[in-house]
């Protein structure tokens, strides 16, 4: 049974992620802040978030740490909160029948679309987190796209279906909120945490061609894992192993 998440909706706001970081002295722990519209709303790398009013989710969850929910987590554990977030829309998604897979490091991904993005901005206080922000933003019922955006899908687009975005929302955080107290009740990784993250990579076990960041050199290899810190392991043809950060590498799509 999932859990019961305190869910509150504002008509427009510059971004969730702003809009918790207000109010995070009176907010419980994860609990969201859901917006029919953002006028700033951001994504991974400084991008800009695109999604039209009303059709989508566009909601930020926040969690606190040390606690009586969760124990400190060590800011070098952080990598676990972006899985127990990919693992729950992951679970959402595949409980409404579309199958999915996770694109390192925290996008979703249907086939070569994608249909979810996160930012993920923790706090620190010394060597531990003392709160993270998880803002998420899974296209819905949107159908048409900005052209500038390359590869977007939605849940309308895969199957056809119009959805209640408020209900979508109550489902939804129930899943993260049951993925994050699995991950992070314990203050540490767990493998079946892990597994669930790696068997649902993007690409894993296939050979690809990557873009190497700092020189735009080509990369042909295979993702085989990720490690608990975040890195991405690749291995080339010739059995090299190479492992790459946020923002080192990027995927041809």
């Amino acid at each position: 049974m999932d859990e019961k998440v305190n869910i509150r909706w504002v008509e427009e706001t510059d971004s969730t992620q702003d809009e918790v970081r207000r109010h995070i002295p009176e907010y419980d722990n994860l609990s969201v802040t859901a917006a029919e519209f953002q006028t700033a709303g951001r994504g991974q790398r400084g991008n800009t978030w695109l999604a039209r009013k009303g059709e989508n989710l566009t909601f930020s969850m926040l969690i606190k740490f040390g606690g009586d929910d969760f124990p400190p987590l060590k800011a070098a554990d952080q990598f676990l909160i972006t899985k127990a977030a990919t693992i729950g829309v992951a679970g959402y998604l595949e409980g409404k029948g579309i199958n999915c897979s996770i694109k390192w490091p925290n996008d979703i991904y249907i086939r070569d679309k994608k249909i979810c993005g996160m930012l993920i901005e923790n706090v620190l206080e010394g060597e531990y987190l003392a709160y993270s922000i998880v803002g998420i933003g899974l296209n819905v019922n949107q159908r048409e796209f900005p052209p500038q955006l390359m590869n977007p899908t939605s849940m309308s687009v895969v199957n056809g279906q119009t959805y209640d975005t408020h209900e979508e929302m109550d489902i939804l955080a129930g899943k993260l909120a049951s993925a994050f107290q699995r991950a992070l009740g314990s203050g540490s990784s767990t493998p079946e945490v892990d597994k669930e993250y790696e068997r649902r990579l993007y690409r894993k076990d296939e050979f690809h061609e990557f873009t190497i960041c700092r020189d735009c050199s080509l990369l042909e290899g295979r993702i085989i894992g990720v490690t608990p810190g975040g890195l991405v392991q690749i291995i080339n043809r010739k059995g090299e192993l190479f492992q790459f950060a946020f923002k080192e590498i990027s995927y041809i799509i």
